[in-house]
């Protein structure tokens, strides 16, 4: 978030659309089950003192639950366009605003701060905030197509051991990831055999595209934003993918096939990844037509999991995985989310906003590993890179580097 001239002149030319009514899909999808049996204990009565910098089109800082959190206070907030910076503050009740992220991470009272501006600036962003020795949480993905901001991002975590990164990503709180990693972890389905992860947003052919900062979303490609389809394997297993072999689908009228800046022509692109326990991995990204997915299933050497079909539970399973499946239940697994504390809401995308913001406020409590760590973010980010690379070789099969603490 360079304050340069350039930028200031770009933001002084660009239309915003704060003000208008903008339905983007997921976050009207709300609907969650919560074991109520749960409730949510208070840890300690320590608030974080938060920082939220980017409130765009999809005004993701405001919408995660930090404000309404018993555990935080919102102290600063943040945005290159002075109109949105005044709109988020107004919007979570703070009074100290910021010009941007490199003046807000000077505050020494801000211990931790929700990233959530455009998808190329992830990565540094976050290594800006961790090299000032304060926590951090990210919007999606943890990296946009410059796949040494994945190694700089790893090292800089390294480098920061005591401080908390989580990457936001909402389907590792999906009602049915959710039940499928409790049930994974406790060895329900044995090894996976077949995993499908999918992320399909409709774009109506000839309308524009959802604005972004610097038209980002206009100049990438598919799979640079795929977490949203990968947790369906990293987040289920906590393990990663290991090579991938990737189409991609051009528009059928070849006058419309302009490359963008980065030479892209694909507006789908669908993986076939190799996993680390030997499965197979499908990963689809689509702009097409049909139905909005940010969806996911398995097949394993036992059991299945599939929240489609009509289905009220997702679990199928053969007899040794139903016995699998009982006594997992027996010993106490536990398949549906925990109470979230008072007035806080779980918000869109399958209600998990505000289950994220609990994690990392409770992560950097107790000191522990957040939802989605550094390793689980690339694993979930990284392979889509490697998989455009692919489908702009014709499908050539590519290694994918596997990330350790």
């Amino acid at each position: 978030m360079s304050t340069g001239s350039s930028r200031r002149a770009f933001m002084s030319s660009a239309a915003t659309t704060i003000g208008m009514a903008q339905v983007i899909p997921g976050f009207d999808q709300t609907r969650t089950e919560v074991d109520k049996t749960q409730q949510w204990q208070p840890f300690s009565d320590r608030k974080i003192r938060v920082g939220l910098v980017g409130y765009g089109v999809c005004r993701f800082s405001a919408e995660f639950e930090f404000q309404h959190h018993p555990n935080v206070e919102v102290v600063a907030v943040s945005d290159l366009f002075p109109d949105r910076c005044a709109a988020l503050a107004q919007r979570v009740n703070c009074s100290k605003t910021y010009p941007s992220l490199e003046e807000m991470v000077k505050d020494d009272r801000i211990e931790a701060i929700f990233v959530a501006t455009d998808a190329p600036s992830h990565a540094r962003h976050c290594i800006e905030v961790l090299n000032h020795g304060k926590h951090v949480c990210t919007a999606v993905p943890a990296f946009h197509g410059n796949i040494e901001d994945a190694e700089r991002l790893l090292e800089c975590v390294k480098k920061n051991r005591g401080l908390v990164y989580a990457m936001f990503e909402t389907s590792v709180f999906h009602d049915d990831l959710y039940a499928m990693e409790k049930l994974y972890a406790a060895d329900v389905f044995g090894r996976i055999v077949y995993s499908e992860g999918e992320y399909c947003h409709p774009h109506s052919l000839g309308t524009p595209a959802l604005d972004s900062y610097k038209d980002w979303r206009k100049n990438h490609a598919p799979m640079w934003y795929p977490t949203h389809a990968t947790a369906y394997y990293a987040g289920v297993t906590h393990g990663s993918l290991v090579d991938v072999s990737c189409l991609g689908t051009a528009p059928f009228d070849a006058s419309q096939r302009q490359p963008n800046k980065i030479g892209n022509i694909f507006n789908s692109e669908v993986g076939l990844f190799r996993t680390r326990e030997g499965g197979v991995c499908r990963i689809i990204i689509s702009g097409s037509q049909g139905e909005y997915l940010e969806a996911g299933r398995l097949r394993g050497e036992y059991a299945g999991y599939d929240w489609h079909n009509g289905r009220s539970t997702g679990f199928v399973g053969d007899a040794a995985g139903k016995k699998r499946f009982q006594e997992a239940i027996a010993k106490g697994v536990k398949t549906k989310k925990h109470a979230l504390p008072p007035g806080v809401a779980p918000g869109g995308h399958g209600g998990s906003h505000g289950y994220l913001c609990d994690d990392f406020i409770d992560a950097i409590l107790r000191g522990r590993k957040p939802a989605v760590d550094v390793i689980h973010a690339l694993n979930m980010t990284a392979p889509g890179y490697y998989a455009h690379l692919s489908a702009m070789k014709g499908g050539e099969t590519i290694k994918i580097p596997q990330y350790s603490l």
